[in-house]
């Protein structure tokens, strides 16, 4: 038997694994939601799960990540097949000729720091934060974040480094002209989402706005560098789910896991198109507005 035993039920697996895949995705942490909603719904052996050393929800992880890595894949499934090929070409002919062969290497560059983060610090970190109260009051640093990328993207010499590399129509700098150390800091920012309550796709649409992308092209890139990202943290932890941790709750991870690759596929859809003419300030908002509340609620009400 699991040392957690049969603990989450199909119900909380589904709302978990919706929660999973729409806030992924959408900037506002997956993470810190994942810690924060069972909180307020008093599902305290899930909060207690996630914290823990070892248990069930370590298991349970790795379905949802899987399935929304997946979810992402199809959805770009014609831009992975583009970005595979270019970079078998350029490793074939030992060069960089292509748009496309250029965004396979930024893509590269940019996973290396949060795939050596994940492996390095994901557990000291998720032990330590993994509490409502924490994963609020960063919930609300990531409001500040998001607000932060919508001023600094207005500064002059944010405009003026995407007019000096190129634009595209709505004024963005082109997403293939980002150095390597630019794709390198950009994957750092997304190391930062180990932490409940800083979403990995705002932190890095971020890195992207203040050196010049559109908000289209920074939620393409996050999404992009998502993907292997959170793939490679699933497969990493599949020892988990084939493990003791994952006896008894299997039926309940695959349950979570559709439904988290349902919600991703549709979130992924929307904001592709909704990034095209707005903004992340809505997000902003609601990230501080909810950091505000759950955090009155976790620290002075409990």
């Amino acid at each position: 038997m699991a040392p957690w035993g049969n603990v989450v039920s199909y119900v909380q697996a589904i709302v978990l694994g919706l929660l999973q895949g729409v806030t992924e995705l959408f900037p506002v942490s997956s993470l810190g939601h994942s810690v924060i909603l069972p909180g307020l719904l008093g599902w305290n052996d899930v909060v207690a799960a996630q914290s823990a050393t070892e248990s069930y929800f370590l298991a349970f992880l790795v379905g949802l990540h899987v399935a929304t890595a997946l979810a992402l894949l199809w959805f770009y499934r014609d831009t992975w097949v583009r970005i595979v090929f270019g970079l078998v070409s350029s490793l074939r002919r030992r060069r960089i000729e292509t748009p496309t062969e250029r965004l396979a290497w930024l893509i590269i560059v940019a996973t290396i720091p949060a795939g050596l983060a994940g492996v390095v610090l994901e557990h000291a970190l998720r032990t330590v934060f993994a509490k409502p109260q924490y994963a609020a009051a960063f919930l609300l640093v990531n409001g500040v974040i998001l607000l932060a990328g919508e001023q600094l993207r207005r500064r002059a010499d944010v405009l003026a480094l995407a007019r000096e590399h190129g634009t595209t129509g709505s004024g963005g700098r082109r997403l293939e002209s980002l150095e390597w150390v630019e794709s390198l800091v950009i994957g750092v920012g997304q190391a930062f989402a180990l932490l409940a309550g800083i979403s990995r796709s705002g932190i890095t649409m971020v890195a992207g706005l203040v050196r010049g992308l559109d908000h289209e092209d920074a939620a393409r890139f996050a999404f992009l560098l998502a993907t292997p990202v959170i793939l490679g943290a699933g497969v990493y932890k599949l020892p988990d789910l084939l493990g003791p941790n994952g006896d008894q709750v299997r039926g309940q991870v695959l349950a979570g896991s559709l439904a988290a690759a349902v919600a991703a596929y549709l979130s992924v859809r929307f904001l592709s198109r909704y990034f095209t003419v707005r903004t992340l300030t809505p997000f902003a908002v609601y990230c501080l507005v909810a950091g505000v509340l759950a955090f009155v609620r976790f620290t002075w009400f409990t």
